[in-house]
């Protein structure tokens, strides 16, 4: 016989009644029925029921020990009664009746509860992540990523791509996020830096002559938390290709992550699916203006309206408050609310004016409940549609397609500001009205983003995707872009995959070009000497033959929630960090010694005492 197993908890059937097994796992459950005591052996494979009667070995000791110790037993398979069996579970059809048993490590008393998994304090089970593991829940998340990374993999090996590792200890550069600084001992005063992203490792490979290349990642940006962002670090399946064009770009990964999505479609038998046609290409203004976000929730039947048309004369809408904001160069863009005038009452669209004016910091949310009009037609009694011309109500109806029983809710304001209240809007009607499809996977690619944006705080141009993006149309048309309109309306080969409202991965095709990057920079206000002293190895790199080349990042994290259907990136991490962005389980960040700072040449600045 095994030291502690000859079959794991998941493993055995009822083609093993009669054999004598050994068993080793946790104890997750026991449950006394009169004498004989049940209790529920877990391994990372699965669960078997083992039942110890009167008077067997090893009673007494399990009956003392507390769940989650560790146990190994040997005993003889038999077969449930049929009106016993376990239909949920692969072991279901059989128990173990057992004999001698090994206590191999005695659990103390829990700090929190495996089984059954009850809600619990994040600290608690981030400080016992290894307790908060055993949970079947988050075993199976655990277990899901592992596989998704193996199915990514082979994948892009299949696809023809070749995996290699860049490096971890870099030099800082400026890529949109603080970098995480690791001080040098050899070289006292100077800092490595933890790459934010392998982007200028990966350009180089194919200036070096690689091509298809990917990795699976580790990328690291000191930022702030939030649920779809992990404090710290996070991994992405970086990629690389040359002598390609965006098009190409799409046609090698698309098949990879609607692969991995139809893969694991069916995983924990949630039964979704991913539409058979390709994914939609939509570029970035049409994603503004009929989403209101650069990453659309295609489930979301919901289209934007811009109605400012049809608000600019008071005379024909009796509504002086929305022709005031268009008079001042804002616009009023139309959220449609199907059927909630008829299905919802006047609370909803108070509610929704409350979370508008509390959640978003708006001044408000205009809206019109829609009703057949005495003498035919549809009208409002609600102030913003209430004092229409019947013929001007009629043809704004008509553009956005609605009629009586359904409800209206206008964003009025600046272009930015009313159309990212008028998106969040959206995703929150078809949230709460029930109109968001279930059990699908919708992709997009957005496209043609613009290549620069309008710096508020600092009131000046800068680039709003990636610095090292092509330019579409080149040298030519950064050259003939003269006024701040004609720089802004310039757009880049850049692009984003976003599934069901989650965006995925931010790609580009790369520009190159030494002479076309200098003069991006220029128009973004940074001289050569800063591109020179920023980007100077890629730069010079490029100046010796660079191929055209492009790329993509999708991030594996969230892949992984999307598929775990998880709100929260924790839950498919082993060992997290909280919002704090403390490792709670092993302590860190945590003070270090004298010694070890003055190896690293380092003085602590004076803390200011609170």
């Amino acid at each position: 016989m095994h030291a502690y197993r000859t079959h794991n908890c998941g493993e055995l059937r009822k083609s093993h009644v009669g054999e004598t097994v050994k068993l080793s796992g946790w104890l997750h459950r026991r449950r006394d029925h009169g004498g004989v005591m049940f209790i529920d052996l877990r391994d990372h494979y699965g669960l078997t029921q083992v039942v110890f009667n009167p008077g067997s070995p090893g009673f007494e000791t399990v009956e003392r020990l507390r769940t989650e110790s560790v146990v190994s037993i040997e005993g003889k398979i038999v077969a449930r009664d049929a009106s016993l069996v376990n239909p949920n579970l692969g072991t279901g059809e059989i128990e173990l009746v057992a004999g001698p048993v090994e206590v191999l490590s005695e659990a103390a008393e829990l700090p929190l509860p495996v089984f059954g998994e009850p809600d619990y304090p994040e600290d608690i089970r981030l400080k016992h992540r290894y307790l908060d593991l055993r949970r079947e829940t988050l075993h199976k998340n655990m277990i899901l990523r592992s596989n998704v990374i193996a199915s990514l993999r082979s994948r892009m090996i299949a696809q023809g791509f070749t995996e290699y590792q860049t490096p971890i200890l870099t030099a800082s550069s400026p890529e949109g996020a603080r970098d995480f600084l690791v001080p040098s001992r050899i070289h006292p005063g100077e800092f490595y830096a933890l790459p934010q992203a392998p982007q200028q490792f990966k350009q180089l490979l194919m200036v070096s002559g690689f091509d298809r290349y990917f990795q699976i990642a580790p990328c690291f940006r000191d930022e702030d938390a939030r649920a779809d962002r992990s404090p710290g670090e996070f991994y992405q399946l970086d990629i690389e290709m040359s002598f390609v064009t965006q098009e190409e770009v799409f046609s090698a990964i698309e098949p990879v992550m609607r692969g991995v999505f139809e893969e694991f479609a069916d995983w924990d038998g949630k039964g979704r699916k991913v539409p058979t046609e390709p994914f939609p290409h939509i570029p970035y203004a049409e994603a503004m203006s009929k989403y209101g976000s650069d990453k659309p929730d295609l489930r979301n039947p919901i289209l934007l309206s811009d109605v400012t048309e049809f608000f600019v004369d008071e005379a024909k809408t009796g509504f002086g408050i929305f022709a005031k904001i268009i008079k001042g160069g804002g616009k009023v863009i139309a959220i449609p609310a199907p059927k909630a005038a008829a299905e919802q009452s006047r609370k909803f669209f108070d509610e929704m004016d409350k979370w508008a004016k509390k959640e978003m910091q708006a001044p408000g949310l205009g809206y019109a409940r829609l009703k057949e009009a005495e003498g035919g037609g549809v009208d409002s009694q609600d102030p913003v549609l209430k004092n229409f011309e019947p013929a001007h109500l009629e043809a704004l109806l008509k553009s956005m397609g609605l009629g009586a029983g359904d409800g209206v809710f206008f964003s009025a304001g600046a272009k930015g500001a009313a159309y990212k209240l008028a998106g969040a809007a959206r995703t929150k009607l078809g949230s709460d009205l029930g109109l968001i499809e279930e059990g699908v996977f919708r992709f997009c690619w957005i496209v043609d983003f613009p290549m620069f944006e309008y710096d508020e705080d600092n009131k000046k141009i800068d680039f709003s995707h990636n610095p090292f993006s092509m330019p579409q149309g080149g040298m030519e048309t950064l050259e003939s872009a003269k006024t701040e309109d004609e720089i802004l309306d310039i757009k880049a080969y850049q692009y984003d995959i976003v599934c069901n409202g989650v965006e995925l991965s931010s790609g580009a095709i790369r520009n190159h070009r030494p002479e076309v990057m200098l003069k991006a920079f220029e128009m973004a206000g940074y001289g050569p000497d800063v591109v020179e002293a920023e980007f100077g190895g890629m730069l010079n790199a490029f100046r010796y033959g660079a191929p055209p080349h492009g790329g993509i990042a999708p991030g594996v994290d969230r892949i992984v929630m999307l598929l775990a259907e998880v709100d929260n990136l924790r839950d498919v991490i082993l060992f997290p960090m909280n919002q704090q962005a403390r490792d709670l389980l092993m302590g860190a960040p945590s003070p270090v010694d004298d010694k070890q700072l003055k190896e690293l040449n380092i003085r602590l600045a004076p803390q200011a005492k609170t």
